[in-house]
């Protein structure tokens, strides 16, 4: 059974756009109503602050009145008549107010607007009945409005009275209507801009994402080449540098890949050809021709599965767990290597330094890389020949290993270029390396984080040195 959600798949089909300026105008929309009732609220309240106040002041005249002395006679008041008839002429009501004097039961005297309607409204009597003998104050619904009437009540010997005063709240109810309508265009306006602001701003902001899409797209379609342009400082910018970044890697990537598969190709193209050709031409009759051939062609597939080999290393060079490090002790280990290199060739091997440090490094990547430079000395000098075998600490937490001979060495030009995919530079005579070896070397290098170089040895010969870090950055 499913659910039907009608507002949540109607979100769904909006743009991000869309569902920003939508919230933008629904948090604005719900802060500027919330700020509206409470200036409603406050203003509500200091209205009945006001009024209560000027009601309290004017109670306080007649408390004042009615236990000083009848100004005309310079005694007590005996008679609740002139406690009020006195009041009410000594006193003027707002344009808001009637002052009521009452005795006898009745209302008697008035100040202010005389409102018959209101003194003979029969709710107006019955509350001053409950208030004569406690007072106070109580709200009642007239033909002007809500007004307040509060009653204080007054007595002598022979009667009971009072005051009583009526306020009317229709002016200032209209003067707040007046602001909240006045609050609610204003806010109403606001919300209007607001959102123009918001979906204008969001617009703008979206705006490298709709480009990074379409040029996703067209990288889809066409090449890796394409990039976005970066303007700006901000989570958005930082994006498309990453994606920029990333297509760069990509582009890379597939351009190296390219490469290596058109060499590939290249190299097994000859030995496939070797293979064919001699098949062709096999005399099978010819016991000696069949051997000398069948000799031929497993040396030929011995070439064919080196080059496999050595590709299949590089491809692994760039999987995560191509070296597993650990720590490792230089010095001693310097010290194998140089053991190892000594059964590659009949040579003068000698130490020219060990590195006193721990570093974590694949043991068996570096050994093969060493081994590698190592044989690739071997084939450029002679029986008796020296080749150096070292280690030094280096700047920036690094360590140095290299290996030094005293052949022909690199030339300048040539000094970047062996170590690219099949590129060689001065071939001996009997080398059938496939130009492999060197970028096996970088690609371990690069894998632990380092690099590799040539250099001039002296007094003669090259100086290929693997820089490597102490430890790895991830580390």
């Amino acid at each position: 059974m499913t659910t039907d959600r009608p507002s949540a798949s109607r979100l769904a089909g909006l743009s991000v756009r869309a569902r920003l300026t939508i919230g933008v105008a629904l948090l604005t929309g719900l802060a500027l109503a919330g700020a509206g009732l409470v200036v409603y609220a406050l203003e509500s309240a200091r209205l009945d602050r006001s009024v209560q106040d000027h009601v309290e002041q004017e109670l306080a005249e007649f408390a004042g009145l009615q236990t000083g002395n009848n100004p005309d006679t310079a005694e007590p008041f005996d008679d609740v008549r002139d406690l009020i008839e006195i009041y009410l002429s000594r006193n003027v009501p707002n344009d808001n107010e009637l002052f009521v004097g009452y005795w006898d039961g009745a209302p008697q005297k008035f100040q202010g607007d005389t409102h018959d309607e209101i003194v003979n409204d029969t709710d107006f009597r019955a509350l001053i009945t409950r208030r004569e003998t406690r007072g106070g104050s109580e709200t009642l619904q007239t033909a002007w409005g809500e007004a307040t009437v509060t009653v204080q009540p007054a007595r002598d010997q022979l009667r009971a009275g009072g005051l009583v005063i009526v306020t009317f709240l229709r002016d200032e109810q209209a003067e707040l209507r007046e602001v909240m309508q006045t609050y609610t265009i204003v806010a109403l306006l606001s919300l209007g801009l607001i959102t123009a602001a918001a979906a204008w701003q969001s617009g703008r902001l979206l705006r490298p994402l709709r480009t990074l899409q379409n040029t996703a797209q067209e990288i889809s379609e066409t090449d890796l080449s394409r990039r976005i342009p970066e303007t700006g400082h901000d989570d958005i910018t930082a994006l498309t540098r990453t994606f920029n970044e990333m297509v760069a890697r990509l582009d890379r990537a597939f351009s190296d890949q390219r490469q290596f598969l058109d060499d590939a190709g290249h190299e097994l193209k000859t030995p496939l050809t070797v293979l064919r050709g001699h098949m062709e031409l096999l005399d099978s009759d010819d016991p000696a021709e069949v051997e000398l051939t069948r000799e031929l062609l497993l040396d030929e597939i011995d070439r064919m599965a080196r080059l496999v080999n050595d590709l299949i290393m590089l491809a692994k060079a760039d999987r995560p767990d191509f070296v597993r490090t650990a720590t490792v002790d230089v010095a001693p280990f310097t010290q194998t290597m140089l053991e190892k290199c000594r059964a590659l060739g009949d040579r003068r091997w000698v130490l020219d330094g060990e590195a006193e440090l721990l570093a974590a490094i694949d043991e068996q990547r570096v050994t093969q890389a060493v081994l590698q430079l190592a044989q690739n000395a071997v084939k450029h000098t002679g029986v008796g020949d020296e080749i150096g075998i070292g280690s030094a600490a280096a700047a920036d937490h690094a360590v140095r290993f290299w290996v030094r001979d005293t052949g022909p060495g690199v030339s300048d030009a040539d000094k970047q270029l062996v170590f690219e995919r099949f590129a060689r530079s001065a071939v001996p005579d009997g080398d059938e390396g496939f130009g492999l070896g060197l970028s096996i070397v970088r690609a371990i290098a690069g894998a632990h984080g380092g690099s590799v170089s040539v250099e001039d040895a002296e007094p003669c010969g090259a100086r290929f040195v693997l820089t490597l870090p102490v430890r790895r950055t991830e580390d």
